[in-house]
């Protein structure tokens, strides 16, 4: 599998760094996108160090991932690297881009309520960058036979907490553009599905008011009484990107242990 890399949306922390990790372990060269301050380049650093430990190339691009200019720049540099070797094509590109306003639509005065430029702004890096560089890759030529294209959902596209609005419209159409995406390049031999996990001790998770009571709850409701860790979700992505995954298509995906699937009220009155 030397000539195939997958490409991380949000390589240097969470899932995105997770799935590097398991999926350099499978062989694949990592191509990791991610934006972070000088003070978290050392981490970086040691990702990277992991990733090539396990023989396999770790090519990273610190840029904002969203940006259409800074989008396309790494798209072609990635052009110029698969260039560089004999029949090399990226088979998987995961999405785990996690940043958004987490304000109110109604808050108390007009000044503390979300705004056009945030709310846009979530949609955009959150779900309408998923159509962006699937679009941007595909055009390119950069795509296996059997690709896969993956992004990370949560529960919170059907449900809705303080301050999350503006998310979960974001989640609500990254899973509408997941079967959109599923549909037009099926005839490519490109699946699309987008992955549910389960609420998940994480950076972006951490910076949801109220995340406390989020992890309290999720350990109730979930059969294991385990929150879902980022490993979780790696090992699926590592399982999906197989060829004999190739009839799961335009899928929501549940990996959280079965915690969405139970109900707080029945498993607090039994348990």
């Amino acid at each position: 599998m030397s000539n195939l890399y997958a490409i991380i949306l949000g390589a240097s922390s969470g899932f995105g760094k997770a799935v590097a990790l398991s999926l350099a372990k499978e062989g694949y060269h990592i191509i990791g996108v991610h934006m972070d301050r000088a003070a978290a380049l050392a981490q970086v650093e040691e990702i990277k160090q992991e990733i090539t430990s396990y023989g396999v190339k770790a090519v990273f691009f610190n840029v904002n991932a969203a940006d259409e200019t800074q989008r396309k720049e790494v798209v072609e540099q990635i052009k110029i690297e698969l260039t560089a070797h004999d029949d090399a094509k990226v088979q998987v590109l995961l999405h785990s881009l996690a940043f958004g306003s987490l304000k109110s639509f109604i808050s108390d005065t007009h000044a503390n309520s979300v705004t056009q430029k945030q709310l846009e702004m979530t949609l955009d890096v959150m779900a309408n960058s998923l159509v962006y560089w699937t679009q941007d890759v595909f055009f390119a030529g950069l795509f296996a036979s059997g690709a896969r294209v993956l992004s990370l959902t949560s529960a919170g596209s059907e449900r809705n907490l303080p301050m999350y609005g503006a998310v979960s419209a974001a989640k609500s159409a990254l899973q509408s553009y997941t079967r959109q995406l599923a549909m037009e390049l099926a005839p490519h031999k490109i699946t699309v599905n987008t992955l549910r996990a389960g609420v998940t001790d994480t950076p972006a998770l951490r910076k949801i008011p109220g995340n406390d009571l989020l992890i309290q709850n999720a350990l109730m409701r979930n059969p294991y009484h385990e929150l879902t860790k980022p490993e979780h979700v790696a090992n699926v992505v590592a399982l999906l990107a197989k060829q004999e995954s190739q009839w799961i298509n335009g899928s929501v995906i549940a990996v959280d242990g079965g915690e969405d699937a139970v109900d707080i009220t029945w498993w607090k009155s039994d348990n």
